[in-house]
C-alpha cells in the first residue's frame, strides 16, 4: 500500500488551518502531520518532519511566506511547496516560480481542487490557479515588491496607515515609506491615484 502524503500546515489564522488540517484529514491519501502558526515554528516543524508537502499561507505574522519557502528548500529540499493565500496577485505568483514554488492557489479554491493540487504538487508537478496565470500572463511585470503591494491593496479600503500597520504586521513608519514608494513608482499624486493604476494592470 502506497504511504499518504505527509504534510505541514503553515497558516496564522487558527481556524482557518483547522478546517484546512480536517478537509484534508479526509483524504485517504493525505495525512496532516504537523501545523504551524508563523515562519519560525513552520521551518522547524519541516526540518523535524521532513513532509512531502508544506501548505503556506503568504501572510505570516514573523516574514513573508515565501521566504519560508525558500528556507524550506533549503534545509528540507524533498519538501515542495503549494501556496494558498488571499492575496493571489501576478506580483506574488512570479516571484513565486522564480523560486521554484511548484503550487499557487487563492483560499477561494474547494477542498476537491486543494486535495487534488497537493497530489500534483507532491509528484513534483505545478499546481497553479488557471485564472492567476491567466492574469499573471496578461498583467506586465509590476514595479512593486509584494510588501509596497500589500499595503496600497489595503490602502484601497480607506484604511488609515494605522490600522494597515495592524494588519500587515508592520510599523506605521514603515507602512508611510511603502505607500510613498509606491506612489513614487507609479508615478501616483496620491494612494488612490497609486491603487487605481496598480489596479488597471492587475498588480493588486
Amino acid at each position: 500500500m502506497t504511504p499518504p502524503i505527509r504534510i505541514v500546515l503553515v497558516d496564522d489564522e487558527h481556524l482557518i488551518r483547522s478546517a484546512l488540517a480536517t478537509l484534508l484529514g479526509l483524504e485517504d491519501d493525505i495525512e496532516v502531520v504537523g501545523e504551524a502558526a508563523d515562519t519560525a515554528r513552520g521551518a522547524a516543524l519541516v526540518g523535524e518532519l521532513a513532509p512531502d508537502v508544506a501548505v503556506v499561507d503568504l501572510q505570516l505574522p514573523d516574514a513573508d511566506g515565501l521566504e519560508l519557502c525558500a528556507r524550506i528548500a533549503e534545509t528540507s529540499p524533498g519538501t515542495r511547496c503549494l501556496v494558498l493565500t488571499s492575496h493571489a496577485r501576478p506580483g506574488y505568483l512570479k516571484r513565486a516560480l522564480a523560486q521554484g514554488v511548484l503550487g499557487f492557489l487563492p483560499k477561494t479554491t474547494n477542498a476537491t481542487d486543494l486535495a487534488r493540487a497537493v497530489r500534483t504538487v507532491a509528484e513534483g508537478r505545478r499546481a497553479i490557479d488557471p485564472e492567476l496565470a491567466a492574469e499573471t500572463i496578461s498583467s506586465g511585470d509590476s514595479p512593486l515588491t509584494p510588501r509596497e503591494a500589500d499595503v496600497l491593496e489595503f490602502a484601497a479600503d480607506g484604511a488609515e496607515v494605522s490600522q494597515i500597520a495592524r494588519r500587515t504586521h508592520l510599523a506605521e513608519g514603515t507602512v508611510r515609506n511603502y505607500l510613498s514608494s509606491a506612489q513614487s513608482k507609479l508615478q501616483a499624486a496620491n494612494r488612490h491615484e497609486a491603487v487605481s493604476i496598480a489596479r488597471r494592470h492587475g498588480w493588486i
